[in-house]
């Protein structure tokens, strides 16, 4: 108990170490609070003075008394609006510094973490969890403070004009610390529930809307809507917990205080026999004051509470061991060598190797195609040379410089990614192509890329051609569209190397031919890396490597592998037999447009 106590009280510390750079303001903040608490202790004074006056028969400075009530209220408004004005202000600071280092964090994380967390989650943390964090260091601090500050000048008052009777107040402390903790703990333990029920609710809403088609083509409204059924009764559940759990604590500590004042006032009853009609009144109208910002205070507890879990889950990505690039060398365009040196590697999540003991070399714009089964390593292999992934043990050479060694911003840029799951952004044709470092790229560039790429064939036709927009991840391009985007923005890129993974296997044989052209035309002056399952686009590669379970089994040309009648002859004679001659006669018609 005691250390998840201290740790959590660390939590709260460093979350609070955001407000540090916005001290003038939050001191501002903390003057208003304090104006404002002094008023409630002044009001008590005031009706002491109030009724002190009307006892005494000349009644001296009685017509002063309205103005200075209306005084004290002009004074209590302008303290209430110096806290919370400028405490909103460091609030929306601190959350949005918050926001964006969570988000800054995200792009420097390597791609083992994205595999192991998934989307919906990652994404309520910086929406969701930030909203808590912003109760905690925003209603939460201003309630401390202002509430804080007022039963404080209370207290203050009351040991002042008799400490023997508030010494009440001390007996019933003990009693509100036991409370407040258990409470604590119980909203840590809900607040927790609570946060992993909204990552679970965003995440299935996110899979329903990303592949809202296959949902409705295969019938699985029925099945997403108990899913979501039954994450969002977990977390009303969990939510009406938390609502139980305050609403019982409140009266719990209204009672203990309701004692402790009666058993007061019945005190004051008699000790307080010589005191004045005024100074009896302000007395117990300070004690009477009291009940409230102390309930105040234990509601702003829950606030902090569920923003400690909220803050915990932000800090452990900030935590998270970023991509790592210990390398220093830079160069400004590498000839291509790319070589593997007995390299192996395993997933983290599983202790069999995903390759085992791969060798090859490929020499400056030489085309490696990679073929295989799938689980074969070919993605994972494509995978390390993008360092996506660290490899354990072996060498992998650009330019016969290790690849860790290399900077890796600059290794990226030396690489060309054309996927087979083309990635595209809600925005313009135009931006997709020129898409990061891109950005600079002039119109005719892009238009070059994508004249290359025999995309401008379909974008002339669009009304607004380039500036088009395309909507969420092109959904509104069809799948040779799209994939002739992505090779459009790898041709803008001009890198020495290119990998394509898959790119051309979901594409219809029209698409293909275009994309097949505008492969062969670009891959003569780059070294290429092709994964592919139509094994008619990689006949013309310099080498062929056949990889079955994490290992290299086959290696040669294309006709030097079919003599063989191995492993590669196989699949060659599994993926022609029915259909013998079509897929060479594509081979032939892309080298047709490539000679027109």
């Amino acid at each position: 108990m005691k250390i998840k106590s201290e740790a959590s009280l660390q939590i709260y510390k460093r979350l609070l170490a955001y407000v540090k750079p916005h001290g003038g303001l939050f001191l501002i903040s903390i003057l208003g609070f304090l104006i404002y608490s002094s008023t409630q202790t002044l009001f008590a004074v005031l009706i002491k003075h109030i009724i002190d006056t009307l006892q005494t028969e000349s009644r001296e400075g009685m017509y002063y008394l309205p103005l200075l009530f209306s005084g004290l209220i002009l004074v209590h408004g302008l303290g209430a609006y110096l806290g919370n004005y400028f405490l909103a202000k460091v609030s929306s600071n601190v959350v949005h510094a918050l926001r964006c280092e969570i988000f800054d964090q995200y792009t420097r994380l390597p791609t083992a973490y994205f595999d192991a967390n998934n989307s919906g989650y990652m994404i309520s943390r910086i929406t969701n969890n930030v909203g808590e964090v912003t109760k905690a260091i925003t209603d939460a601090v201003r309630t401390i403070v202002r509430e804080g500050l007022t039963a404080l000048g209370l207290l203050v008052y009351l040991f002042y004009s008799n400490w023997m009777l508030s010494l009440v107040f001390i007996g019933i402390t003990p009693i509100i610390a036991m409370l407040v903790t258990y409470v604590s703990k119980r909203l840590r333990t809900i607040s927790r529930r609570i946060q992993d029920s909204i990552g679970d609710m965003t995440h299935i809403t996110s899979e329903l809307v990303g592949g809202h088609r296959v949902v409705r083509s295969y019938g699985g409204e029925d099945y997403e809507r108990r899913r979501f059924l039954e994450s969002s009764s977990y977390n009303r559940g969990q939510s009406l917990k938390l609502s139980t759990t305050m609403a019982i604590h409140n009266p719990i500590m209204q009672f203990i205080i309701a004692v402790a004042l009666s058993f007061l006032m019945y005190m004051a009853l008699f000790f307080m026999k010589q005191a004045s009609v005024g100074e009896f009144v302000g007395y117990l109208t300070a004690a009477f004051l009291l009940p409230r910002p102390i309930r105040q205070l234990s509601d702003a507890n829950g606030d902090i509470q569920k923003g400690i879990v909220a803050a915990e889950s932000l800090f452990d990505i900030l935590d998270e061991q970023v991509e790592l690039d210990e390398g220093t060398y830079e160069i400004d365009r590498c000839k291509g060598a790319l070589e593997f040196q007995n390299v192996s590697f395993r997933y983290s999540s599983t202790n069999e190797l995903a390759l085992k003991d791969i060798s090859f070399k490929a020499e400056p714009g030489q085309t490696i195609a990679l073929v295989g089964t799938s689980g074969g390593g070919k993605s994972t292999l494509v995978n390390l040379v993008s360092r996506f992934y660290p490899h354990e043990t072996g060498r992998i050479l650009l330019d016969g410089i290790e690849i860790n060694i290399y900077k890796l911003a600059n290794l990226r840029k030396q690489l060309a990614l054309v996927n087979q799951q083309v990635t595209l952004f809600n925005d313009t044709i135009a931006n997709n192509i020129a898409y990061g470092a891109l950005a600079t790229a002039s119109r005719s560039e892009i238009i070059a890329a994508a004249t290359d790429a025999y995309a401008m064939e379909f974008i002339e036709k669009l009304d607004r051609g380039l500036d088009t927009e395309i909507g969420e991840n092109g959904v509104k391009l069809s799948g040779g569209q799209r994939q002739r985007l992505a090779l459009a923005r790898a041709l803008l890129k001009d890198a020495p190397i290119l990998i394509l993974d898959e790119a051309t296997s979901a594409l219809d044989t029209e698409s293909e031919r275009f994309i097949q052209a505008a492969l062969q035309k670009v891959m003569n002056n780059r070294t290429t890396l092709v994964i592919a399952h139509r094994l008619s686009t990689i006949e013309n590669a310099d080498m062929i490597l056949v990889m079955e379970h994490g290992r290299i089994i086959e290696r040669g040309a294309h006709q030097e592998l079919i003599d063989k009648n191995g492993a590669y002859a196989r699949l060659h004679q599994m993926q022609f037999k029915e259909r013998p001659g079509k897929m060479i006669n594509i081979s032939l018609k892309a080298s047709g447009a490539l000679a027109s």
